[in-house]
């Protein structure tokens, strides 16, 4: 029986967890290391938790499921996640990327990957023609965020697929910030989806992990090699922090896109903001071409004031709201992208995407939509 995707969310993957004590949730099995009855022979899969878990290999195969992945790896962090995945290129290697990536991926970037000869080419992916004409033979993969962090553009995920696939590169999706319950990449042509699991997958601000989806399963074994090598799986514990976390991602992403677009219009008609940007509203650029590619807008905005002084005052009196980075938990965050989260992308860069000091991005919690406007409200205006 196929099963809905909140069903996923409860129960996980299509092999459901059983122990000898029936126990409603997975337990944690807290242990470095797993006996064997006899020399050469492994009757239960497990050797080393660096290298696999039962209650990480749950985790995993919930996380398949959701994103209709072959093969799922758990990481420490989003970020160990994508330096994972850097490791299938050699020196030399063109990676055609978004031009308005996560700050912290762009730091990777520079840091670790142009050390190790990768040849990044930032594009704006949300132009077709650009995008066609910067794919070119030799390019080793595509790389973008969909929405993006915090501009909220949108890349066609289906067009990707077909460049990359011309070409014989692989396509690489960031799905952080609409997570598997509203977006798939991998059926729209991805090969490997990120996640910073951190972010709505776990969903309560207290653990932190990353993943890899892969669409093909033997790219998904050795991605999984690399992993255990690193030493950057997740450990037990947070994954069962993660397995308890999913399980509300469905009711968690309803109710924060509801609220998100209500924000996102009462912010329209406030004199002081200039700009509001969120996928959900009719007149975003690529409104229907987000409503094609996925099944909904998520709890994301960003929005622009009038001033630097403006956008401080708001961030100093919000009462409701917490001006904190990070993202997709039950409280709502309100950061400001161009001293934070994006502090380490270049200046020029930064104010040619439209990151300017005046910007800000919200991550949308579960507190009523009413008190959060009221204390939008009493900040911006009080």
């Amino acid at each position: 029986m196929k099963k809905s995707i909140e069903t996923v969310c409860v129960h996980g993957g299509e092999h459901a967890f059983s122990d000898a004590a029936r126990s409603l949730t997975v337990p944690i099995y807290q242990s470095a290391a797993f006996s064997h009855l006899q020399t050469g022979h492994n009757e239960h899969g497990f050797d080393y938790t660096r290298i696999s878990n039962p209650t990480r290999q749950h985790l995993e195969e919930t996380v398949s499921a959701l994103e209709g992945a072959e093969k799922t790896i758990a990481f420490t962090s989003g970020m160990a996640a994508i330096s994972c995945v850097f490791e299938l290129f050699a020196p030399g290697d063109r990676i055609v990327c978004s031009e308005d990536l996560y700050g912290g991926t762009v730091l990777l970037m520079d840091i670790v990957g142009r050390k190790n000869g990768l040849d990044f080419i930032f594009v704006d992916t949300t132009n077709p023609e650009k995008l066609a004409s910067a794919v070119t033979e030799g390019t080793k993969a595509i790389y973008i965020e969909t929405p993006s962090n915090p501009m909220m553009n949108v890349t066609d995920i289906r067009l990707c697929g077909e460049l990359a696939k011309k070409v014989g590169a692989l396509l690489l999706v960031d799905n952080t910030f609409l997570s598997p319950y509203f977006q798939n990449p991998i059926a729209l042509g991805a090969d490997v989806v990120i996640h910073s699991g951190t972010k709505y997958l776990g969903g309560h601000n207290d653990t932190i992990s990353g993943f890899l989806c892969m669409a093909d399963k033997a790219l998904g074994e050795q991605l999984h090699k690399i992993a255990y090598a690193q030493g950057s799986t997740l450990s037990p514990f947070d994954s069962y922090l993660m397995i308890r976390g999913i399980k509300t991602l469905a009711l968690r992403m309803e109710r924060q896109q509801q609220t998100a677009l209500r924000i996102a219009k009462w912010l329209q008609t406030q004199k002081k903001v200039e700009k509001v940007y969120y996928v959900g509203l009719p007149d975003h650029p690529a409104y229907e071409l987000n409503a094609k590619q996925s099944r909904g807008a998520g709890g994301m905005l960003s929005f622009a004031v009038d001033s630097h002084e403006t956008a401080l005052k708001l961030l100093q009196n919000v009462k409701v709201a917490t001006f904190a980075e990070s993202l997709g938990g039950p409280e709502t965050l309100i950061t400001l992208p161009a001293l934070q989260t994006h502090r380490d992308v270049e200046e020029s860069q930064r104010l040619r995407l439209g990151i300017t000091d005046s910007l800000l991005r919200m991550s949308v919690g579960l507190e009523n939509a009413d008190d959060l406007i009221a204390d939008l409200n009493q900040a911006l205006n009080g």
